[in-house]
């Protein structure tokens, strides 16, 4: 699975103003709803469902929250570099200012897991993290998250 094969230019944004963990819940909620029109009430649900069961935050100020959705035929993703880092509940109890959110059909079992792992091997790439945080547009950010995937 590939990066490009998740998400589209019009699903990532850029210095994304938030105030806590649960306005950056609903704004990727509402982006999911805008770019996939996936439910918004539904896919914030299912997100805060998920964080019940613990935190999505990966550490070094990066979270995935994820969550499945019936109804939808593959996994979306929406990414965010927000403006200024929230607290995410996160493993190394840092703030979170990078974010990947993934949504994937009710029934995907090994197609959620890649597009986790697609996701998450990025985002534990320093490199591609350090060029995120000074990034300045969606273009740029979808660039970073492509190299960083392979697909030149």
């Amino acid at each position: 699975m590939k990066i490009t094969d998740l998400i589209q230019l019009e699903s990532i944004k850029a210095d994304l103003e938030v105030t806590s963990k649960k306005s950056l819940l609903q704004e990727l909620s509402t982006v999911a709803f805008n770019n996939y029109k996936i439910d918004e009430s539904t896919v914030f649900d299912a997100l805060l469902e998920r964080e019940r069961l613990g935190a999505t935050g990966i550490g070094n100020g990066v979270a995935i929250p994820h969550g499945k959705i019936s109804g939808i035929g593959k996994p979306y993703g929406v990414f965010a570099k927000l403006k200024k880092a929230v607290d995410f509940d996160s493993t190394d109890d840092k703030p979170v200012d990078l974010v990947f959110l993934l949504l994937a059909p009710e029934t995907a079992g090994a197609d959620h897991l890649k597009a986790l792992a697609c996701v998450s091997k990025i985002l534990r790439n320093s490199d591609a993290v350090k060029k995120l945080r000074s990034s300045v547009s969606e273009e740029e950010i979808l660039r970073i998250l492509t190299e960083a995937d392979g697909n030149n």
